[in-house]
């Protein structure tokens, strides 16, 4: 489980590609080393990673297929920069939203408004289903920070960044066309999912009821 808030950036160092399958190294900052062990979770760009070796502070991370399908991690090459969280305790401060690392797919950068000490990015979803779940000042996981969704538009949506969320992540660095990971608030399709399935249940009882009416 994580927060949403980035801890840090890590350069990806190194990059064994195989047929559906990579091996990512890269450099742990050092503040997030400390008890660091085989088998832990990492948030990579919002995506949950498993630590497979550790090499000094060289930590590598195994990719599969579904991962570098669903997200842009499979775009990156060495020297490519990602934000990293290390998974959530149960006594840490929760400053951004409960976030699983479990990323649904990506979005593009459509546009970006820059004044001064303000930052707008608006972002394109392919997939037009999800946006049910994007809702005006929900919660959202982009890239693997916490943030709170603006406008609603279609298939478009727009964040607004902080000063502070441009130095400390990759957001800042992004461009157009660029692609970020998405993680919908668990709780926002968990509620939307069940209004799905109850009205559904509703209008298939109706319809039930319909039919048997007998006819004079």
């Amino acid at each position: 489980m994580f927060t949403g808030i980035v801890q840090g950036i890590a350069p990806l160092v190194a990059v064994d590609e195989k047929p559906n399958f990579r091996t990512h190294i890269i450099e742990m900052p050092d503040d997030l080393l400390s008890g660091l062990e085989l088998g832990a979770s990492v948030s990579h760009n919002g995506c949950c990673l498993t630590v497979t070796a550790i090499a000094g502070n060289r930590v590598s991370f195994d990719l599969i297929k579904e991962t570098l399908r669903l997200t842009n991690l499979g775009e990156l090459a060495a020297g490519d920069v990602v934000n990293i969280e290390r998974a959530a305790k149960f006594s840490d401060e929760i400053g951004g939203h409960l976030m699983s690392g479990h990323i649904i797919g990506t979005a593009e950068i459509a546009k970006i408004y820059t004044s001064e000490n303000n930052r707008q990015i608006w972002l394109r979803m392919p997939n037009v289903d999800l946006m049910k779940y994007i809702l005006h000042k929900g919660f959202i996981g982009i890239d693997g920070i916490s943030l709170t969704i603006g406008e609603v538009i279609n298939n478009r949506f727009c964040v607004h960044l902080i000063p502070e969320t441009v130095q400390r992540t990759t957001l800042g660095k992004k461009r157009l066309g660029d692609k970020v990971n998405i993680e919908i608030d668990p709780q926002t399709q968990a509620v939307v999912d069940t209004v799905e399935r109850v009205l559904a249940s509703r209008e298939a009882a109706i319809a039930e009821d319909v039919v048997s009416v007998p006819k004079v």
